[in-house]
Parts: structure tokens; C-alpha cells; sequence
């Protein structure tokens, strides 16, 4: 397994705060630094000081790094239309010299949308948009240089692109899709995804959606180990029962909270989990949420004391 460090910048972060973040994952030896991308916060935060656009940050620290890779869990389709997508995640993937992926999903906050006056069409719309945005962003990457790229769908038309600028990593860069959906989502999976994510899941539920994705390639003719399985956990890590206590206060959790939903607990304990996650759902990669950015040191905590365990 490797591990990535996955932030949640619109509960209240500068650009500032995930610089120092990102610099402190990639001096820990993880693999990657990953963000949400939402504008409203969640639940009882304030927010303060605002949310930051999301491909705008990783643009900015794909200067400002030089190993670990960079991407969004997920952007939504309902932001952005796709053709400046694809310029915009090319561009930073030229900016970071071929480091970028996209995680990409069909949206689902409909409070930030209305907060910052994007439109939120009704679900079965939301997803054909996010199958045709799919369709065009794969597309424009795979055209040959000096051709151009033409599409017709329900919701996008494209004529003539010169599909430009074209992405550094061949034959592009790695597209993340996930969520829990049971039927559409595993045949997009399918599709266009070079790794599937099952967030904030327990294990029995990660494995039923893992095996839909799997029979969903089958039924597709690919390879159903081509596709990197993931998840998403909150950490909570602690070295002894009261620092697992006091990291769980920062963020509003309990410690049975973060025991039971999450992968809270002290180093032992996370191995054990860790290794059920690999033996059970044959995870490939983990990305570890972290709560709290002014809390450096959790990041390096478990860069110390629980990867060299799980090497």
C-alpha cells in the first residue's frame, strides 16, 4: 500500500496552511498530496478565513514541490465545464512535470452551489453531464498531435478543438472516480478509471462495491486489476489513549467516534486495521484525511511510527 495525505481546505485553510502541509508530506516520504474541491464548509464550521479554488492551489504547489504527486478527491463536474478543465488539470501537470490526477464525480453539495450561484441540475442530469465531461476530457487528451477533436453530446458540443494543451504524463494523467453508487458508477469505473476510491467506508462495504467494479470490467472485457483500488479514512493517530483523545477533541470527535468510523487509535491498532484493509478489500492505496492542518506533527507521527511498520 502507499499512503496519501487528503485535506479538506473549505472547513477553513489559507493557501499558506496547505503549502506547509504539502511541504511537510513530501518531507515525510508520502506519496501524495490530495484536496477536496468544495467552497462551502461542512456542517457547524465558520469556514474562516473562505474557501480556496482548488486547481488554482495545486497549480501553486506544483512549484512550490518536486515529488509527490497532486490531485483533487474529488472535483465535481457541476463546476467547471470540461474543455477548461482539461486545459486547466494539463496546464498544472505541465507546471508539476507530469505529477497531476483527476478526481473527478458528478457533484452532490447542492448548499455550495447555491451559495456561489452554480447551477445543480437533478441527479440524472448531473451524471450524464459527468459522463459527457468524462468522455470530452479523455478525448481531448488522446488526440494526436496536429488533429483536431469533435464531439455531440446531450449537454456538450465541441467543434474543431486542437485539444490543446496536451498533458506531460502519456498516455495521460491518472483519472480517480469513486462513491458508493451501485450500478452507473462501477460501469464509468470501467470505462475511464485508472483507480476507484470507496471513502469514509468500512471494509464490508468498500469489498461489495470493489467486486461491482470488478464485474462491471468484466462485463467491459478490461482487466479488472488494472484499476488501483482505494479509500478514504479520517486519521486520528495518537501514541498512547490520551493523545488519541486529544486529537479527537480538536476535530469534534469522541474517541469511540474515531475508533469505530475511522482509523483512530495508536499505532498498533492502525497496523492491525491497515492490514485488514490490505488482506480483506486488497487495497492499493490509502488516503489518510486530515482534520486538523495546523497539526503538522500528525502527519509525521505516522510517517514514524506506523509506516515503517507496514513496510
Amino acid at each position: 500500500m502507499d499512503f496519501r495525505i487528503f485535506t479538506e481546505p473549505q472547513q477553513g485553510a489559507t493557501y499558506d496552511d496547505l503549502l506547509r502541509v504539502a511541504r511537510t508530506t513530501e518531507d515525510a516520504g508520502f506519496d501524495a498530496f490530495f484536496r477536496s474541491d468544495h467552497f462551502l464548509a461542512m456542517g457547524d464550521g465558520s469556514g474562516e478565513p473562505g474557501p480556496t479554488d482548488a486547481w488554482l492551489t495545486l497549480a501553486a504547489l506544483a512549484r512550490e514541490t518536486s515529488r509527490i504527486r497532486l490531485g483533487t478527491l474529488v472535483t465535481s463536474a457541476t463546476f467547471r465545464l470540461p474543455g477548461p478543465l482539461a486545459v486547466a488539470v494539463a496546464q498544472v501537470d505541465q507546471m508539476s512535470g507530469g505529477r497531476v490526477e483527476l478526481g473527478l464525480g458528478s457533484g452532490w453539495f447542492d448548499a455550495e452551489h447555491a451559495a456561489y450561484g452554480i447551477p445543480f441540475p437533478p441527479l440524472g442530469e448531473r451524471f450524464e453531464r459527468y459522463t459527457e465531461q468524462l468522455e470530452i476530457i479523455t478525448g481531448l487528451w488522446a488526440t494526436a498531435p496536429g488533429e483536431t477533436f469533435d464531439y455531440s453530446g446531450d449537454h456538450y458540443t465541441i467543434s474543431g478543438s486542437p485539444a490543446l494543451p496536451r498533458p506531460v504524463q502519456s498516455p495521460r494523467p491518472p483519472i480517480v472516480l469513486g462513491g458508493m453508487g451501485p450500478k452507473r458508477t462501477p460501469g464509468l469505473a470501467a470505462r475511464f478509471a485508472d483507480e476507484f476510491n470507496v471513502p469514509f467506508a468500512p471494509i464490508d462495504r468498500a469489498v461489495e462495491q470493489f467486486e461491482r467494479v470488478d464485474r462491471a470490467c468484466e462485463d467491459a472485457g478490461r482487466d479488472p486489476g488494472s484499476i488501483v483500488r482505494s479509500t478514504a479514512q479520517m486519521l486520528c493517530l495518537g501514541r498512547d489513549e490520551a493523545e488519541v483523545k486529544s486529537r479527537a477533541a480538536a476535530v469534534g470527535r469522541g474517541v469511540d467516534v474515531v475508533r469505530n468510523s475511522a482509523l483512530g487509535g495508536t499505532p498498533g491498532e492502525l497496523v492491525d486495521l491497515l492490514g485488514q484493509w490490505r488482506d480483506d478489500a486488497r487495497i492499493d492505496r490509502v488516503y489518510l484525511q486530515i482534520l486538523d492542518l495546523s497539526d503538522l506533527a500528525h502527519i509525521e507521527a505516522f510517517a514514524s511510527d506506523v509506516l515503517p511498520q507496514l513496510a
